[in-house]
């Protein structure tokens, strides 16, 4: 039985957390987190969706038609800090001695692939114009450039990137500028959130960063809103430090810290679902804060995005109709049988065999659960061997089929028949969303009664040389969208642009 202290009732108290919450996330620990089990890959026909020309243009027609009376907002998430896009170059600048050492002596004797991308690309980095007039008296040769190169990029006492939030890096190089993707996603908002000549973002951040997000608002907020023709309204929120998650040993005791307090860790992505439904729009598009474009792209970007918005805002005005017919009218078997078919096609929705012995009463209650729910339209991309999450077709405990988003790490990947399934993939998840999360009376659904908690993730980290286990919750587009209406389209290769590590930037998408 685990017995909390008074300081660690003082601790979770000061937290927001419950000890109910703290003990149910430790038996998820004794229990583990159970794979998810693959039903069928989708694939074009087969719960992906591709449009003609012609159905893309009635779409955008649709979302430009429908906006007029409706709230946007692009939801970004970017709290990702910018230390991971540096782990090569902080690896060299730790191993690297310019006097001791030539540059391809180090490619070839460490492995440095990257450095040698990075290298022969120096002069193509939206910040080499910047860090050159810092170190250009100072070079002498190749060896030394690089290096110099490095050191000022990374240097706590220089331009300290690593430090950086990834969105408020120079990301882009224009004729007098650069541009940062907390910019970009101002430009591309513009041309897609905006309605009544206002785009309104929210970005999710970390609160040390507040200032500097503030600082680049009011530095580019005026170019773009001359560039654009748009006023802007950003907001930021944080993590929630109730959403995080306890640590446990190896044998599922409480971590403790040195101090002897109860070791939490942040809770992932999944997390910001709870910001997610605090926000209060009609279409909420969600974008991670490195998928950017330069402007020579971005019209691309919107159209697509238009795309998706019109195929939600033709869907729900459909589900908004049934939506009130069930609440206003004693259904016959044919309108029960409509909505069935629709459901089914229109939105995936799966219906067990024992769905027709359901007396009418039945049937009209797992119609009326099934249709009010928020709905997500999402973009998958080609697979063209990239990693991340992809599109699935699901069978949970209960035998129901539903649509999901599946990261590798929920596979069983010692089942061989899981895994034949995991590789007839044909897509992936380039976390291009359009969401509508309110009903037909107007009312914002509480999108935390749609979340599957058994889609967690449980990892083994170390903390001052003592293994734990920790627990991510399930992830925003994964288990915390579970039980959402979902809809999977084919979006253009052109939509998926992330800067992982900073070669990214060298692709032609970035210059």
């Amino acid at each position: 039985m685990i017995k909390f202290s008074e300081d660690d009732l003082q601790q979770l108290s000061k937290k927001g957390i419950t000890q109910d919450k703290v003990l149910k996330q430790i038996e998820t620990f004794k229990e583990g987190i159970p794979f998810v089990k693959l039903a069928d890959a989708a694939t074009i026909s087969n719960g992906i969706t591709k449009f003609s020309s012609k159905e893309e243009e009635n779409l955008i027609n649709t979302f430009e038609l429908e906006i007029k009376n409706k709230l946007l907002l692009k939801f970004v998430p970017a709290s990702g800090a910018a230390s991971r896009m540096f782990k090569a170059t902080f690896n060299f600048l730790e191993k690297y001695n310019p006097s001791e050492q030539t540059l391809e002596a180090y490619i070839s004797e460490k492995g440095g692939k990257d450095i040698e991308v990075f290298s022969k690309g120096l002069k193509n980095f939206p910040f080499y114009n910047l860090i050159q007039e810092k170190i250009a008296s100072k070079v002498t040769s190749v060896n030394d450039e690089v290096y110099l190169f490095v050191k000022e990029m990374l240097s706590s006492s220089a331009l300290n990137y690593g430090f950086f939030p990834k969105g408020l890096l120079p990301f882009h190089t224009y004729k007098d500028t650069t541009a940062t993707p907390f910019e970009e996603h101002l430009k591309e908002a513009a041309l897609y959130a905006k309605s009544g000549g206002k785009a309104e973002l929210h970005f999710t951040i970390s609160e040390q960063h507040n200032e500097m997000f503030a600082s680049e608002f009011s530095k580019v907020k005026d170019r773009v809103s001359k560039a654009t023709d748009t006023s802007f309204k950003v907001d930021y929120s944080y993590q929630k430090s109730a959403t995080d998650t306890i640590a446990v040993t190896l044998e599922n005791n409480l971590f403790r810290n040195a101090d002897g307090s109860l070791l939490f860790r942040p809770g992932g992505h999944g997390a910001l679902i709870e910001n997610l439904n605090e926000q209060n729009a009609d279409v909420i598009f969600i974008k991670n804060i490195d998928n950017v474009v330069t402007e020579e792209h971005i019209q691309k970007i919107a159209n697509s995005k238009k795309i998706l918005a019109g195929l939600l805002l033709k869907i729900q005005a459909q589900v908004f109709d049934y939506a009130n017919q069930i609440d206003e009218n004693n259904l016959t078997g044919d309108q029960l049988n409509e909505m069935k078919l629709f459901l089914e096609k229109e939105l995936n929705v799966r219906f067990s065999d024992s769905f027709e012995s359901f007396t009418i009463g039945q049937q009209i209650d797992v119609i009326k659960d099934k249709m009010n729910r928020p709905i997500r339209v999402c973009g998958m991309v080609k697979n063209e061997g990239e990693p991340g999450g992809g599109p699935f077709w699901v069978k949970d405990i209960n035998g129901n089929i539903s649509l999901q988003i599946v990261e590798s790490a929920q596979v069983n990947m010692s089942n061989e028949s899981q895994v034949s399934l995991f590789k007839n993939s044909t897509h992936f998840n380039p976390v291009d969303l359009v969401c509508g999360v309110k009903n037909y009376k107007g009312e914002k659904y509480n999108l935390l009664n749609f979340v599957d908690e058994k889609q967690g993730f449980i990892t083994e980290k170390t903390k001052e040389g003592k293994d734990l286990k920790a627990l991510e919750l399930p992830g925003l587009w994964n288990g915390a969208m579970a039980f959402w209406n979902t809809i999977f389209v084919e979006v253009p290769l052109v939509t998926f642009n992330p800067v992982k590590t900073v070669n990214d930037l060298l692709k032609p998408s970035h210059q």
